[in-house]
């Protein structure tokens, strides 16, 4: 046996039970690569050196007491300096918002590193950066603790929700409704919540800055067992499915092409390069509203070859931009 990769497997256990109350045997095993007897035989060995694990029923996974504390294992140097990096560009500079306890967290680690690594990362760590698209400074930082505490709990919130059209059906800031929480989610610059929005008895994705009230109640609900975020977004471009497929192909001419191509956009995306360097692609995507923008943004350098539909509206929209500027002179 080789003890000290057996050892490592131990440690590792530990820290992924706690991070990760779901993981059961199974999984466990397809994680390190081993037979669930190997894995079983490693719980007791962690149970017969005090470690307090143990199968929730509830969870179909193993769990750890809350009060049992295993100070962390040696990070190897690429581990500290991505979880450094991550932490002192992302989480510090507030490029997401609501992460600075990811920062302290990760000083703490810095704290403790050998003092060799320590000098090899503050070597490093200003010479490597992370750039993300900002957020407004929007005061959301209640709202989103509110959130995390109602999925925690499973209790309801009691809410008021301003939507972006003021004028639009679905919004009445005098109405107060009742929201379960599924999940928070990130993208685009702002957080959004995805929960069953109880007044339109649907699961609707929410903008998290605005939301004009968030009161915690005491009303137990339950998250279903088959929901996920990439179900429920499903083959969206973004993050806003509307339950329609659509085949879209698009032209992009050599200026723009190779920047296009380069990145991955969505998981139906093709691409196929032509020889004057121009490129065609093609997504399998569900609603045309948030794509449309993205399409608009490369100007006269993208081309929609399909739907007509698609077509039609981006040339709608094209015209009604150059109307504002009047005739070129």
């Amino acid at each position: 046996m080789d003890y000290t990769s057996h050892v490592y497997r131990l440690f590792r256990l530990i820290v992924q039970i706690q991070g990760n109350p779901n993981l059961n045997a199974k999984r466990l095993a397809e994680i390190h690569g081993v037979h669930e007897r190997t894995i079983y035989r490693d719980i007791d060995i962690l149970q017969g050196a005090t470690v307090p694990v143990s199968f929730d029923e509830d969870t179909g996974g193993y769990t750890i007491r809350r009060d049992f504390f295993l100070r962390p294992i040696d990070l190897a140097l690429d581990e500290a300096m991505a979880l450094l990096l991550l932490a002192n560009h992302v989480a510090a500079n507030e490029q997401i918002p609501h992460l600075a306890q990811a920062a302290r967290g990760a000083e703490k680690i810095r704290a403790v590193l050998p003092r060799q690594f320590g000098e090899w990362i503050n070597e490093l760590i200003p010479r490597l950066t992370i750039s993300l698209a900002r957020s407004a400074n929007e005061p959301t930082a209640d709202v989103h603790e509110k959130m995390r505490q109602a999925i925690a709990t499973r209790r309801a919130l009691q809410c008021q929700y301003e939507s972006p059209n003021r004028r639009s059906p679905d919004n009445d800031d005098a109405a107060i409704f009742r929201f379960d929480p599924y999940a928070l989610y990130f993208g685009q610059r702002a957080w959004y919540v995805v929960g069953h929005h109880h007044a339109h008895n649907e699961i609707r994705t929410l903008k998290l800055c605005r939301f004009t009230r968030c009161h915690p109640t005491d009303k137990p609900y339950f998250i279903p067992d088959d929901f996920s975020l990439a179900t429920h977004f499903g083959k969206a471009w973004r993050m806003m499915p509307t339950g329609t497929l659509h085949d879209i192909a698009l032209h992009f001419d050599p200026t723009c092409a190779e920047t296009v191509a380069d990145t991955h956009w969505h998981d139906s995306q093709t691409v196929t390069w032509l020889p004057d360097g121009s490129v065609n692609m093609t997504f399998r995507v569900d609603g045309l509203e948030e794509i449309i923008w993205w399409i608009a943004s490369y100007g006269p350098h993208c081309r929609v070859m399909n739907p007509p539909e698609l077509a039609t509206r981006i040339q709608h929209l094209h015209a009604t931009a150059a109307g504002q500027y009047g005739k070129p002179t």
